[in-house]
């Protein structure tokens, strides 16, 4: 295997890359890799939480579960054991405390409407019946409209050319519902701009709630804004701060959240499944969540991994696990997953591959999840809470007939691309693979020294044999 055609170090230190499965040609410039990598804004000295009422930070705080769209499950720990509670009633909503929530986004990447108009999509009477029952008694009708009401009034302020986000973050009062991306005025209750509109009946109530149950687009939400020991608002509860248990857990929601998505409609080709934390990665709220899009199509990233498996069914192995070890990137490994620095991506990147025979995430048997989940945690926590990173989930489409790897990519969104980028498709990455790989292995070491990651062989402990991964099997 000839991989000097997409990695190579110049003598000045510059290393050229080019992704082997995406084709980005990318450049690692020593000056530039000196540049922080902690946002700007956690320059200043954070507030205290002193006095702060930590369920009620933002509307996915566990204060205010009727603020979001009505639940289709949640995770409640007693003690060591976990139980999942389906499709509670509003009313009960406040009798156990969720360490994870899943609902509907308010605001559809993919809507409802979009599979009712372009394929005939028609809800199922199950969906509807979970609907129906939520609105039966007098305080799931008012969750229902409470939330219609908002949406409704943050459109409209959209539509008139205002704000309605600036004026949320005056009152405190907003209900975001979707991804965070709406906090105008008004929350729950509809107050606001939702009074300019007439009266909406129960019947339109339960005809505008259908997305809440029939859609494809949900949320798996943590309990908590910050860290139950956090002191300042800088001690956010991100992916790493979760314990190994924890971080299973939302795992395990995450993927029945996927498998349900794909049983509910059968016109998703694929799900998207992605997580932004922190503002300079796309959220909106920091308050810890995963997104999950039901799509018609794979997309074309997709779409040229598994034309590089139809053409070699071993490319993932050899451009990608076995590549990372003949350049000694791979850093971390246990008995179903390892993890190791990507090349030409345009933040730094850690892909994590799990080494399952099984291709998709829900096929995995509970040990090989926990495998992957630890190794996945215990990158979060090597790359901290301050750093501003997105999680992405690839794995193979339930219509291909190909096998690709479930893998997790952690990218640092750790600088702005600029006119360089645009004018030449050359992207500037402020971090050489090595530069990545030395700041994790002694993280890592630190880490699981106290406790923090478990399930993890670091560095020169990795067995990284030929062929790790078992897809294609």
């Amino acid at each position: 295997m000839k991989y000097s055609a997409f990695y190579n170090i110049m003598p000045d230190g510059t290393v050229k890359q080019i992704n082997p499965f995406t084709g980005n040609e990318v450049w690692a410039v020593p000056e530039r890799a000196a540049k922080p990598i902690q946002n700007a804004a956690t320059a200043a000295e954070p507030a205290s939480l002193e006095g702060i009422d930590r369920a009620h930070i933002c509307a996915f705080c566990s204060g205010r579960y009727l603020e979001t769209a009505p639940e289709k499950f949640r995770y409640v720990r007693e003690g060591n054991a976990w139980h999942r509670h389906d499709y509670l009633l509003a009313d009960q909503y406040f009798a156990t405390a969720a360490e994870f929530r899943c609902f509907a986004n308010l605001f559809e990447i993919v809507t409802l409407d979009y599979w009712k108009q372009n394929y005939g999509y028609i809800p199922s009477p199950t969906d509807l019946e979970k609907l129906h029952r939520h609105a039966a008694t007098d305080a799931g009708m008012q969750h229902l409209r409470g939330v219609v009401e908002y949406k409704r009034a943050f459109r409209a302020s959209r539509n008139n050319g205002q704000k309605g986000g600036a004026t949320a973050s005056k009152s405190g009062n907003g209900n975001a519902g979707g991804n965070g991306s709406g906090n105008g005025n008004g929350g729950a209750n509809g107050n606001g701009n939702g009074q300019e509109h007439r009266e909406l009946s129960n019947d339109d109530i339960l005809a505008l709630s259908e997305p809440m149950y029939a859609g494809c687009h949900e949320l798996i939400v943590a309990r908590n804004h910050y860290h139950p020991n956090g002191t300042t608002q800088a001690d956010l509860l991100s992916s790493g701060r979760l314990t190994p248990s924890e971080h299973y857990h939302y795992f395990k929601a995450t993927i029945e959240s996927l498998e349900r998505i794909v049983a509910r409609n059968r016109y998703v080709r694929y799900v998207s499944v992605f997580q932004n934390w922190l503002k300079g990665a796309g959220a909106s709220f920091d308050h810890l969540h995963k997104q999950l899009v039901g799509l018609d199509e794979w997309g074309a990233s997709i779409t040229r991994q598994v034309t590089m498996l139809k053409k070699d069914p071993n490319a993932f192995n050899e451009y990608a696990a076995n590549f990372a070890a003949m350049f000694n990137l791979v850093f971390a490994e246990n008995e179903h997953a390892i993890a190791f620095v990507g090349i030409g991506h345009r933040f730094p990147t850690i892909e994590i591959f799990s080494k399952s025979r099984h291709a998709r995430p829900w096929e995995h048997t509970p040990e090989e999840l926990q495998g992957v989940s630890d190794l996945v945690h215990a990158c979060h926590a090597a790359t901290g809470a301050e750093i501003s990173c997105n999680e992405e989930w690839y794995y193979s489409p339930i219509d291909a007939v190909v096998k690709m790897p479930w893998h997790v990519l952690i990218k640092w969104r750790i600088h702005v691309q600029a006119g360089f980028e645009g004018g030449t498709s050359i992207f500037l990455n402020p971090m050489t693979p090595i530069e990545l790989r030395d700041r994790i292995v002694p993280r890592l070491y630190a880490l699981r020294d106290e406790g923090t990651v478990q399930n993890v062989l670091i560095a020169e402990e990795c067995n990284i044999a030929p062929n790790p991964l078992n897809y294609y099997l």
